[in-house]
């Protein structure tokens, strides 16, 4: 035990009543206070109030540790709630660029569509003057055959009609010669005579056939064409 002066005791007691200031801790315990009832109840006093300190420290603890805890509790939370916020975030941010992604492939689809239509119609265009073109060219084809048939049945009618008259001409002609000569040596023309006749009405029929033969072949060829 340790065992104070009065004086000691005197100032602790005029220290506490006037100023509020006490001792305190486990030191209280090993003050003696035989043969003091005062002293005592200073101690006492010192005593109850370090309890009721330590009581209220000890609750104050209780709620700073409880606080603490839901603080903790709360950060924890948070911090979850951020994790999965910028998890969110990290998803949304992935969306976004595989959405560009596919903007962007849907883009160059539509420029290689547009591109593939323009050829397409360029194309048809090309497609379309190249048979202009054709049509065109067979027509004028067409056109120069037809005018080269005509052109050679022309000259082959004219041909043939120009045979046809020398040898008419050329017949007359003999007949003419022979029936004159005839007539110059004094000889009985009668025979002769109906002989040129026969004879001018058979050339002049067979040329009227030809010449007819040939027109209703060329009116009937044109026809057809």
């Amino acid at each position: 035990m340790i065992i104070l002066s009065d004086d000691i005791k005197k100032q602790l007691i005029d220290l506490y009543e006037n100023k509020g200031v006490r001792i305190e801790g486990n030191i209280i315990k090993l003050l003696d206070t035989t043969d003091d009832p005062v002293f005592e109840e200073y101690i006492s006093k010192c005593i109850s109030e370090d309890k009721e300190r330590q009581k209220k420290r000890l609750d104050i603890t209780k709620q700073v540790q409880t606080q603490n805890n839901e603080l903790n509790n709360l950060n924890e939370e948070n911090q979850r709630i951020l994790e999965e916020l910028q998890q969110s975030l990290k998803d949304l941010e992935d969306q976004r660029m595989t959405l560009e992604v596919q903007n962007r492939e849907l883009n160059e689809w539509k420029l290689d569509n547009l591109r593939l239509t323009e050829e397409l119609q360029n194309e048809m265009v090309n497609s379309e003057k190249s048979r202009i073109e054709a049509e065109e060219a067979k027509r004028h084809a067409e056109n120069d055959l037809d005018f080269l048939q005509k052109r050679n049945q022309t000259e082959l009618i004219s041909i043939i009609v120009r045979v046809a008259l020398w040898v008419i001409i050329g017949v007359g002609f003999i007949t003419t010669g022979v029936y004159i000569f005839t007539l110059c040596m004094g000889k009985d023309t009668q025979v002769i005579s109906a002989a040129w006749s026969n004879m001018f009405g058979i050339l002049l029929t067979n040329a009227f056939s030809i010449i007819g033969t040939i027109m209703g072949i060329k009116y009937a060829t044109k026809d057809h064409s």
